[in-house]
């Protein structure tokens, strides 16, 4: 299957710069998984190894390697005789991913909530501010960032380097995933969950603040089904496993 027509079938993935030295297989690694994470490369999609050599101007061995390196990862998958492919999304490590997120996330925000700062709510509340003039632009890329950034803060309020490593790596799964569902109206509907979550803090209610953050990690999950059973050329759900709620 054909990526794009054209002389250039990777035109969105930057050249490697020549003068810079070592590491170029964990350099491509990183442009290709980018590519994977940010749809530019869609589930499904086959890889072209002689284009994707001429794109970035280097040999097939460190694009070999990367794409190994990539199929370790569960990014990309080795068809034998058939060439390498990016993965489909895998739902059922999306929900163990939620589910990681959830626990820590709701608990983290519980603990936050009683000793809020009001330097840590003047830092939320500029960051409703921003993700509402995003809203507002129609600006995606950017709500996202947004998105990303409220919890990040929120973690670091709580000061558990462990529980952020762990949370990133949940979130890193679920990132292909959640891009699909950046759309105008689940963007509005994070805005209010975010809102919600920030008033519990701001009235130091544990309860409530985990509530908001569970309903809020709850909602996504719930859409992140209907996309899969919608879309099963690019969610892998599992043979007789159930997609249900």
């Amino acid at each position: 299957m054909a990526l794009r027509s054209g002389n250039s079938p990777y035109r969105f993935l930057p050249q490697l710069h020549r003068e810079e030295r070592g590491g170029t297989v964990q350099r491509i690694q990183d442009l290709i998984r980018n590519a994977i994470v940010h749809l530019e490369l869609p589930p499904g999609t086959f890889i072209d190894k002689g284009a994707l050599c001429t794109r970035l101007g280097v040999s097939r061995f460190p694009v070999s390697e990367a794409l190994g390196r990539l199929a370790d990862e569960g990014f990309v998958e080795v068809l034998p005789q058939r060439g390498t492919r990016v993965a489909r999304i895998d739902l059922a490590e999306c929900r163990q991913a939620m589910f990681i997120r959830r626990a820590l996330e709701a608990e983290a925000v519980r603990m936050i909530a009683p000793g809020a700062t009001a330097e840590l709510l003047a830092d939320l509340g500029r960051s409703l501010e921003d993700q509402e003039a995003a809203l507002k632009k129609g600006d995606r890329a950017r709500f996202h960032e947004l998105d990303l950034a409220l919890h990040e803060m929120l973690l670091n309020a709580l000061g558990y380097e462990r529980v952020k490593v762990a949370v990133e790596a949940a979130r890193a799964s679920l990132d292909r995933m959640r891009l699909f569902l950046c759309t105008p109206q689940r963007q509005t509907s994070t805005f209010a969950e975010h809102q919600a979550i920030v008033a519990a803090l701001a009235a130091h209610d544990p309860a409530a603040a985990a509530r908001a953050m569970e309903h809020h990690l709850d909602v996504v999950m719930s859409e992140l089904v209907e996309f899969a059973a919608s879309h099963p050329e690019a969610v892998e759900t599992g043979v007789g496993r159930t997609i249900a709620a």
